[in-house]
């Protein structure tokens, strides 16, 4: 801690790097106008104060303790959640490279700030109403329990980064546009975006079963 403060310092000395008082995202997307419409998602999406970072790469020990993955910078989890799949596992630099190339291309898609789509998204993409199995006596049904909210932010990030891998894989696209694209179809709520799509199937299953 005590270098940054004296790194911190030295920039808003110098007259030429006065944005360095802001902190955005890549060097590029500002954090100041984000906003969560979602009154139940908004302690689950981390967009404030601690969460304000350069990278979504702080090393937190963010599994720890049970919600204390909801403090988690919310770029940071998308990062996180694109590591999958052995040959990928750990590789966070490059996770946070296809997270940088995809914020631009939505940039350059929608002229929005991608952090906001991204929040967009992931409150289309989260199945509200779900269905757990309950088994007795060798018969097994389904029955609709509705979805808390960190589970929503769980499940939207992580339908949102297979959607990806998925489109990506064995393709000519790039997983960054790949990225890109999904996101821009879940937070238009299109159902093309593969998340939007396993959460309607979802909400549809538990609706048959309540």
């Amino acid at each position: 801690g005590q270098q940054d403060h004296r790194a911190v310092r030295s920039t808003t000395s110098h007259p030429t790097m006065q944005s360095a008082t802001e902190i955005k995202l890549f060097g590029k997307w500002s954090y100041d106008d984000l906003s969560v419409s979602d009154v139940s998602l908004v302690d689950y999406i981390a967009i404030k104060d601690r969460a304000v970072q350069f990278m979504p790469h702080t090393a937190g020990r963010w599994q720890k303790k049970r919600f204390r993955k909801a403090q988690c910078p919310i770029v940071e989890r998308l990062t996180s959640s694109l590591m999958m799949k052995g040959r990928n596992n750990g590789k966070k630099m490059m996770a946070n490279k296809i997270t940088e190339h995809a914020f631009d291309i939505i940039h350059l898609l929608t002229e929005e700030n991608p952090i906001q789509v991204l929040i967009n998204a992931i409150q289309q993409a989260s199945p509200r109403e779900d269905s757990t199995r309950i088994g007795s006596g060798g018969v097994v049904r389904r029955q609709a329990v509705d979805v808390s909210p960190l589970r929503r932010v769980n499940v939207a990030v992580h339908l949102i980064t297979i959607g990806a891998r998925e489109s990506a894989f064995r393709n000519i696209k790039s997983i960054a546009e790949c990225l890109a694209d999904e996101i821009i179809n879940a937070a238009k709520g299109s159902p093309n975006s593969y998340a939007i799509k396993k959460k309607d199937e979802c909400e549809r299953v538990a609706k048959s079963n309540r």
